[in-house]
């Protein structure tokens, strides 16, 4: 064998998946049809809706890693002697490792697969969780902090990736905003669990997510869409045969899935960041970023942040017990937008969305701005107190509607199959670095304006959003991803 041989040879080596899961589906297959029980995977979703279920114990992880830091504050800050700078810091460092796990998790994603990712991001997750369940000083809190981060980065990019790119395009919409749906239901369950459970106890119900989901990613097979562009032909129609069913016609799917793939290899075999300069790299990438920059930069975070301190005004005596009801508001908001999302489409969500924002905020500000007119014993500060509560609600309803899924989503349908591992990772990075600095400065805007200025900005960016929306996002429901891939050349 000559050296050009043994070289390629170990090249398509590595480009194997790192979990293996064609000739398990082909036996599956078989066994099906002669013992004629496929009466279920007949049923063209049924294998999906699995794929999701399990894949989203990803997000679940991600939104309980977000919620952790909120009904834990006073019993950590108590029992490990913190300031509460340290504590900041804490909070803090799941942001910092996130971006790190963002500008890893394209490319980890496209060498060892969507599966393996998850594989990798799990791990961390799980030690990240008991570093901090038998924490005795900042040093395991802050290092299980940056691990649940790193762990987290991956999730945020992988899994709207691997639901978008296994769902067929008439339930693509619904089934990529169960991505968000399970971040808000794992933020939920950390605010529910926390008002019961020590804070330790608390960190190692963290790690139950991912220890389901590494023995689930063997049952769920590998992306069709990556392994065809890895070249690995057979596993690509056998993973896409289990997903439609067993007895589904998959061939008009197919043939579109290898031009798109061939047409891309063809363009470009290896990406550059001087190839993003071109309109069917640049436009993709700047929406997918935009939105992802602009869900965070609607002050989302900060109008949580500070929503304990607006609820303990208008009379709210348990700030915790709020935090949750904010929590399962936002879950069923969301819940109701995965129901829309394929009916109504992505486009008129969104506006909806940041339009209910910006009047939300405004709400919000108007509030903050006529309190400091009022004496605090007077009705009208209770009334308008009421008022910055309603405004925070319908705020994060608005944001649960549109701007908290969709943009993922959107994410994962846009990017051209040959630069979506690194302008994923760009994506995704962007969308955390702006997170962090949101969560960073919320306490310092708050004290240049009491509440009324910092609420006005955060409106404005929710009314430029709208017109961002209207001008340049596209409108993906009812395309497969091939035909959105065409419509950017």
């Amino acid at each position: 064998m000559s050296s050009r041989d043994e070289t390629e040879e170990a090249r398509n080596e590595l480009r194997r998946p790192f979990m293996h899961t064609g000739s398990w589906y082909r036996m599956g297959s078989r066994q099906s049809s002669m013992m004629g029980s496929s009466q279920v995977i007949k049923d063209n979703s049924i294998s999906v809706l699995a794929c999701v279920l399990i894949i989203a114990l990803g997000p679940i992880q991600f939104g309980f890693t977000c919620g952790y830091s909120s009904p834990t504050q006073a019993a950590i800050i108590k029992d490990l002697g913190l300031t509460v700078s340290e504590y900041s810091v804490f909070g803090s460092l799941s942001n910092v490792g996130a971006m790190v796990g963002a500008i890893a998790s394209g490319q980890i994603a496209e060498y060892i697969g969507r599966k393996g990712s998850l594989m990798i991001a799990a791990i961390p997750n799980i030690i990240g969780w008991l570093c901090i369940s038998f924490a005795e000083d900042t040093s395991f809190l802050y290092m299980g902090r940056l691990l649940e981060g790193f762990g987290v980065g991956i999730i945020s990019y992988t899994v709207p990736v691997y639901i978008a790119e296994i769902s067929p395009q008439n339930m693509r919409g619904g089934l990529g905003s169960v991505n968000q749906l399970s971040v808000t239901i794992g933020i939920m369950l950390a605010y529910l669990l926390g008002l019961f459970v020590p804070w330790r106890i608390l960190a190692v119900l963290g790690t139950l997510p991912c220890i389901v989901l590494i023995p689930g990613l063997f049952f769920i097979p590998e992306s069709p869409r990556w392994l065809a562009k890895m070249g690995m032909t057979d596993d690509f129609e056998t993973s896409l045969q289990v997903l439609r069913g067993f007895e589904t016609d998959i061939t008009v799917e197919v043939n579109e899935i290898k031009r798109s793939v061939g047409t891309s290899t063809k363009r470009s075999s290896t990406v550059r960041f001087v190839d993003l300069k071109r309109r069917r790299y640049y436009f993709p990438l700047m929406v997918g970023i935009g939105l992802l920059v602009l869900q965070q930069l609607g002050g989302i975070n900060g109008v949580l942040f500070y929503s304990s301190t607006i609820f303990e005004s208008a009379g709210v005596t348990s700030s915790n017990a709020a935090t949750f009801g904010v929590g399962a508001i936002q879950v069923v908001a969301t819940a109701i937008s995965t129901w829309l999302v394929d009916k109504a489409g992505r486009r008129l969500l969104l506006t909806i969305s940041s339009v209910g924002m910006t009047i939300s905020l405004v709400i919000v500000a108007a509030a903050f701005y006529l309190k400091e007119f009022v004496s605090h014993d007077s009705d009208m500060y209770s009334m308008l107190s009421i008022l910055s509560v309603v405004g925070v609600v319908a705020m994060v309803v608005s944001f649960s509607l549109g701007m908290g899924p969709i943009p993922w989503l959107i994410m994962s349908e846009i990017l051209p199959v040959n630069i979506k591992g690194l302008a994923g990772s760009i994506a995704t990075l962007a969308n955390w670095f702006i997170s962090w600095l949101i969560t960073m400065t919320a306490n310092l805007l708050l004290a240049w304006s009491s509440g009324a200025g910092t609420f006005t900005l955060y409106g404005l960016v929710c009314a430029f959003t709208v017109v961002f929306v209207t001008l340049w996002v596209p409108e993906t429901k009812g395309k497969t991803l091939e035909e959105l891939q065409a419509l950017f050349r």
